[in-house]
């Protein structure tokens, strides 16, 4: 069972930056790919970044340029930095795991990002 828990969300006006920070524990860490989703009100939820346990990153095109996936094995730690922020990167962000073996999915509780224009 692995348990993820972001912090790191809140208010922000349109331009400023806010870095997200997601724990895992209940895993191997390192094995496992991690990755960043968000959820607007009345939207369906969507990829924003993702990284392998090699490292390797994706972007939706939407963030591209603009924010950051990266993580820390050492510390079971996966960030998304975002930069340049604006009123429709406003949602709920949420912190998946793929577990490296079973392949299961697991969750965070969600931190929320608020960008005012």
């Amino acid at each position: 069972q692995v348990q993820l828990v972001e912090s790191g969300g809140g208010l922000v006006q349109a331009g400023g930056s806010l870095r997200l920070s997601c724990v895992a524990s209940g895993s191997i860490f390192s094995l496992n790919a991690m990755a960043w989703y968000r959820q607007a009100p009345g939207k369906q939820r969507e990829l924003v970044a993702s990284i392998s346990r090699a490292g390797t990153t994706t972007y939706a095109d939407s963030v591209k340029g603009r924010f950051t996936i990266s993580r820390n094995n050492a510390a079971d730690m996966v960030y998304l930095q975002m930069n340049s922020l604006k009123p429709e990167d406003t949602a709920v962000y949420y912190c998946k795991c793929v577990q490296y073996g079973s392949g299961r999915d697991y969750w965070g509780q969600g931190t929320q990002v608020t960008v005012s224009s």
